[in-house]
């Protein structure tokens, strides 16, 4: 069994639903990978594992425990990170403020771990006490993505975390996914750029108007002459 895993979800908004039996997982250390073209449901899947959004059909297992039910505040308590695509900031705040807030549910010593985001994001360190508001698209995703490992996930979810950022900035933020995921926290993301991020992927699922298409490793699903011709451009 995954480590985490959305089994047959079946769900949506309304009486409409947009995922329709799809499963989703990922295992720790391991990056995986949901690609599909626009509509296909990908958002709308992170959103389910992490109970933002009530499931119809299909379950959420977290090592091994059944959490469909849990809310998103107690998903993060059983080490669960979440960064969703818009608004992961808060602009006013500075970004040692933002980094902060992420560790709100400890009552430990966060200096370790606000360390550990410095040193994997270097450039934060030096605008520490800059709101986080007047940084780059690209800075400010390192925020909230240093934010969301000061609660010390298990599991990190990001939702588009390169969108609307330069080819040079993605290239960075997919290295430092690399760093992430070699400490041992699994990495679930959905992605635009999909052959960029099937290339750093273990695990890429492959999604077509809610429902899996393809799923295989993300080297086997780049060198797949459907999944190319379809979803990468040939």
């Amino acid at each position: 069994m995954s480590f985490l895993i959305g089994e047959n979800m079946t769900g949506g908004y309304g009486s409409v639903d947009i995922l329709h039996s799809c499963t989703v997982g990922v295992e720790r250390g391991e990056i995986a990978v949901v690609v599909g073209p626009n509509g296909a449901g990908k958002s709308t899947a992170m959103k389910a594992m992490f109970g933002m959004l009530a499931l119809r059909g299909g379950r959420v297992i977290m090592k091994g425990e059944d959490i469909t039910a849990l809310k998103p505040q107690e998903r993060v308590l059983r080490g669960m990170g979440f960064v969703p695509q818009t608004q992961n900031v808060f602009p006013s705040m500075t970004v040692e403020e933002n980094l902060e807030m992420g560790a709100f549910i400890r009552r430990d010593d966060v200096a370790e771990t606000m360390g550990q985001v410095f040193d994997l994001f270097p450039i934060l360190k030096d605008k520490r006490h800059q709101p986080a508001g007047e940084l780059s698209g690209g800075q400010r995703q390192q925020v909230a993505v240093g934010r969301a490992l000061m609660t010390r996930p298990d599991v990190l979810m990001l939702d588009e975390p390169t969108a609307g950022v330069s080819p040079i900035v993605m290239d960075e933020l997919f290295d430092r996914i690399i760093e992430i995921a070699r400490t041992g926290i699994a990495i679930l993301m959905v992605e635009q750029n999909a052959k960029q991020a099937l290339a750093i992927a273990d695990k890429g699922y492959v999604l077509v108007q809610g429902a899996n298409r393809y799923t295989d490793t993300g080297e086997a699903l780049l060198e797949n002459p459907d999944v190319r011709r379809a979803f990468l451009g040939g």
